[in-house]
């Protein structure tokens, strides 16, 4: 019996993440494996039922499972909440940290029949794909935090820590993921004016040595963000510390044609966590407009890496494939000549699909 832990969270969490259990659920049997549900409360579903963005049962169902499917956190009624109080900060930063989730994968794949979908010009985009490898327990979201009075009202300081070992076991991952694939990779920093950067950049350059087939280029995380738009095919994997991927695999994003396009898989620990990459999207909550596609996908790496079920994962890949090519698309994704659908009937337009 294969354990999920299920967490919808808020927004169009709750819409997107049932679309992937039913995918999910018939996939799953036909490669031998039987999936067990176990929902909890996270984010700011949980503060206005128990008072805590982060319940100690919610944390102990993900602790016995073996896998985590998360939806989405926070939201505009929420935002008021004292900073440490936020669901965002208070749930989604410590649970990482509990289930030692230091390695955040983000495939950005451009389907071929959602090029239109991107803002970039084809000759730009056609072709991308790529993963970034974000850290994902260090650096400054974890950093002590404070104000104090300063002469001019007050002074907030976020402070910005990695160690050595932090950086070496993201950047042996890195390395390990693009000997799997075209054997270059891109670590991000800011070298020329962080000291945390230069540790980073030492670090990663000596770790390199040990992989003498994987190309390795350094790159300032500013330029990074411009040669994603001008250059996209140039990445294979980039891997970069916690801030500077939370921004990056945003931009990314786009080149999928919409961030609801953008899966994501979270490592470390005993369990792993499978998220898409967008928010809760509140301005479309409740409405069968969110695309849950990303979601999808993201329980298709759960078949792959948490259950050993690449065939299952693949058999995910190929029924979105199919979905897009006919033409179907939900609103962020919308083209003129497309058909327009909702949450559900995408979900249910996937799964028309399997074993196709």
């Amino acid at each position: 019996m294969a354990r999920i832990a299920v967490l919808p969270g808020d927004g169009i969490g709750v819409e997107i993440v049932p679309q992937a259990i039913k995918v999910l659920n018939k996939v799953a049997p036909k490669y031998g494996i039987e999936l067990e549900y176990s929902e909890g409360l996270i984010g700011g579903a949980a503060i206005d039922a128990e008072g805590i963005a982060l319940p100690e049962t919610t944390l102990q169902l993900c602790k016995e499972s073996q896998a985590v499917l998360l939806g989405a956190i926070g939201g505009p009624k929420w935002d008021t909440l004292p900073a440490p109080q936020r669901p965002e900060v208070a749930s989604l930063l410590p649970l990482r940290k509990h289930l030692g989730l230091y390695a955040n994968v983000r495939p950005t794949v451009l389907n071929p029949a959602l090029i239109g979908a991107s803002p970039l010009k084809e000759e730009l985009v056609k072709g991308t794909d790529m993963v970034v490898i974000r850290e994902l327990t260090g650096g400054i979201y974890f950093g002590e935090k404070y104000r104090e009075p300063h002469p001019s009202g007050e002074k907030a300081v976020d402070i910005l820590v990695y160690t050595t070992e932090e950086i070496e076991r993201i950047a042996k991952l890195a390395f390990d993921i693009a000997s799997k694939r075209r054997k270059k990779v891109t670590s991000v920093d800011k070298a020329n004016v962080l000291e945390s950067s230069r540790l980073w950049r030492e670090t990663v350059t000596r770790l390199a040595q040990d992989y003498p087939e994987i190309t390795l280029e350094h790159m300032y995380v500013d330029n990074c963000a411009m040669q994603l738009i001008r250059n996209p095919l140039q990445f294979d994997v980039i891997l970069t510390e916690n801030m500077f991927g939370d921004i990056l695999t945003d931009e990314a994003s786009i080149l999928s044609g919409s961030i609801g396009m953008l899966a994501s898989a979270s490592f470390g620990g005993n369990v792993a966590m499978y998220e898409p990459a967008h928010g809760s999207a509140p301005d479309i909550a409740g409405q069968d407009k969110a695309n849950p596609l990303a979601t999808i996908l993201s329980a298709a790496m759960m078949l792959k890496y948490s259950f050993n079920c690449s065939e299952g994962a693949e058999e995910i890949e190929r029924a979105v494939a199919k979905v897009l090519a006919e033409g179907y698309r939900t609103g962020d994704i919308m083209e003129p000549g497309k058909k327009l659908v909702g949450t559900e009937e995408m979900g249910n337009l996937v799964c028309e699909k399997l074993g196709e």
